[in-house]
């Protein structure tokens, strides 16, 4: 094809012309006159994703309208600052994207300030930090001074400044179970910023113990109380995480990169919306929230001006043209149809723990609150001995069904081999399907996991898998996508014609 453009322009009526196609293909066009092999390798992971099970439960599948408001020429433009008060000039329109952005992510949680900056769940973590350091003991400590300008602090009240800010206590989810790495993990920056406390799942619940967590908060007294998760499969109590902040004298802080659009969906409400109790709330945008690729930051006001203060304190240029995707992002989950969508993701995924430990696989809590599970694999033993998660994992990758390994409460097989499965139905269930496909991608799970050993015997990553098992996986899963095929309205055959 010379011109893809004109050819599927010239092959279709105007009236059945498809707009978000026609826009999409124009995109690639572009792109492939100055890098073909770009352009072909974003049609092969159209491909890619086709024809695998999505089953990641941190990923999902945004609206092409947020896809395609991220390629525009706001990229083009530095915007350090806030709207109204930027170090460069010409942000007018930066200003007015921003403005409506923090607007509606403050309308759909109900919050009193949002800061839509931070490119992605890390950052606004790192934000937050620094914004509470800055809030609740370098402002203390100035006003002790008598003074708010910075360089004007000796070089002695300096010295003593940064090593008030850098003895704090965090207190969050210890990694093993169900914590993120910026929760204070060992390899993480937030291990070297903060003296770091974990408090733990119960070990015959594998639950929160809200008691037990009270008792470590008034021992500690930390800064920052810290809840939420990367891989913990229910609700929080954050009614009653508050109580406990507040008893301990800690801000209390929640991530909730993980269900952020279960809260903006109502499926999350009263004791379990974090907004309403929360003293900062972090979150991505692109998880169950299903907006692009990125962070965001909601708080109480109490707050506002140091996340105001994002650059310089750790921001370098926001992305405008990310933060104009998250707007629209953000408008669709203001919808009726996205609180139809939210609801469905955790009836989806009690479905697949129910289908999952009635194949006899061993599901963690015994079931979910939420868009995801976690599946103990390593009680499986075909004859050769336990598998890994690490095998689990690129043995359902073979057969077309793609998810994640895990770490479990305890694991010994550690972070790298892992002994679990983390499964979500957040990006399964844009795609329409129901509990019923739910049953079906347990018994495929099941059929592929029972049909995995170690090969060589003892090893945590080398796997054999019994070749009729296969086949009949990657029959089952084809003809799931081929009913819920990933972006319908792309027309992958003329795709790979236009430009593989």
């Amino acid at each position: 094809m010379n011109n893809p453009v004109a050819e599927y322009l010239a092959s279709v009526k105007p009236e059945a012309v498809n707009t978000a196609f026609l826009a999409y293909l124009c995109g690639l066009t572009e792109t492939a006159a100055i890098a073909p092999k770009i352009a072909a390798s974003i049609v092969g992971e159209l491909e890619n994703q086709r024809k695998r099970v999505k089953l990641i439960a941190s990923e999902n599948y945004c609206s092409l309208a947020v896809q395609l408001t991220m390629g525009n020429l706001f990229t083009d433009k530095y915007a350090e600052g806030m709207p109204g008060r930027r170090f460069y000039a010409g942000n007018e329109n930066v200003d007015a994207v921003e403005a409506d952005a923090a607007a509606e992510a403050r309308k759909l949680f109900g919050a009193e300030y949002a800061n839509v900056q931070p490119h992605c769940g890390a950052d606004a973590n790192v934000l937050a930090y620094w914004a509470i350091l800055s809030a609740r003991v370098e402002a203390p400590a100035l006003e002790a001074l008598g003074e708010t300008n910075l360089y004007k602090l000796s070089g002695a009240q300096w010295q003593e400044l940064k090593r008030s800010l850098g003895s704090q206590k965090l207190l969050g989810l210890d990694y093993y179970s169900g914590g993120h790495l910026t929760h204070g993990y060992r390899y993480n920056l937030s291990s070297r910023m903060f003296d770091v406390h974990s408090y733990s799942v119960s070990g015959e619940t594998g639950m929160l113990d809200y008691d037990a967590i009270e008792g470590q908060a008034l021992e500690i007294r930390p800064l920052i109380l810290l809840a939420g998760y990367s891989a913990y499969p229910r609700k929080i109590n954050f009614r009653r995480m508050r109580e406990i902040a507040d008893k301990a004298g800690a801000v209390f802080m929640v991530d909730m990169a993980h269900f952020a659009g279960l809260v903006a969906g109502k499926v999350f409400s009263g004791d379990y919306d974090p907004v309403p109790h929360a003293h900062v709330v972090t979150t991505t945008t692109h998880k169950t929230l299903r907006g692009p690729r990125a962070g965001l930051v909601l708080a109480k006001q109490e707050f506002a001006e140091a996340l105001d203060k994002g650059c310089p304190l750790t921001m370098g240029g926001p992305l405008p043209h990310i933060i104009a995707a998250k707007a629209v992002a953000f408008k669709e989950a203001g919808r009726d149809e996205f609180r139809d969508y939210a609801a469905r993701i955790v009836e989806n995924c009690r479905a697949l723990a129910a289908a999952c430990i009635n194949n006899g696989l061993t599901v963690l809590t015994g079931g979910t609150d939420n868009h995801l599970i976690l599946v103990n694999v390593n009680e499986l033993d075909n004859g050769s001995g336990r598998i890994t998660g690490r095998q689990a994992e690129s043995a359902l990758h073979e057969c077309h069904i793609t998810l994640n390994r895990n770490s479990l409460p305890g694991d010994p097989n550690g972070p790298w081999y892992t002994s679990g499965l983390r499964i979500g139905t957040a990006a399964v269930t844009t795609l329409g399907m129901g509990t019923a496909e739910m049953e079906e991608l347990g018994a495929i799970i099941a059929l592929v996991l029972k049909a995995v050993s170690p090969a060589p015997a003892g090893s945590k990553a080398k796997y054999t898998i019994e070749p009729g098992a296969k086949a009949e996986a990657l029959d089952r899963v084809k003809k799931l996508l081929d009913r819920f095929p990933v972006y319908p309205e792309l027309d992958l055959e003329f795709l790979q014609k236009a430009f593989c």
